[in-house]
């Protein structure tokens, strides 16, 4: 997959999209661990960026980026467009992260 074919955007300027295949996506379930929570308490303390938890989530989104290309590459798909993201609760300290978009066939103008 070109990763410079996956996009926010809803067309590829200077290329064509061929055909849109289908939705895909990638999800990821993540919980923080126990050390993880007291590393982040402790960095609350003296503010600013709280590293540990910005890894954890910056390592969700990855894996759900990477998890929704390779559905869209076994579907034939050598581009998606519309990527989103999207987290959620589903109980304390345990997070969703969803990554979706469309996957389409892009060609190059002739």
């Amino acid at each position: 997959m070109d990763h410079r074919f996956i996009t926010t955007a809803f067309d590829l300027p200077g290329y064509k999209i061929a055909s849109t295949l289908r939705v895909v996506r990638g999800i990821v379930v993540r919980s923080r661990s126990v050390v993880g929570n007291i590393g982040a308490s402790i960095q609350t303390i003296f503010g600013g960026n709280i590293t540990i938890l910005t890894d954890l989530c910056e390592r969700a989104r990855m894996d759900a980026y990477n998890q929704m290309a390779e559905y869209a590459q076994a579907l034939g798909a050598n581009g998606i467009v519309g990527v989103r993201y999207d987290a959620t609760e589903v109980m304390p300290g345990v997070t969703e992260v969803l990554c979706y978009g469309t996957a389409v066939l892009v060609q190059s103008p002739a």
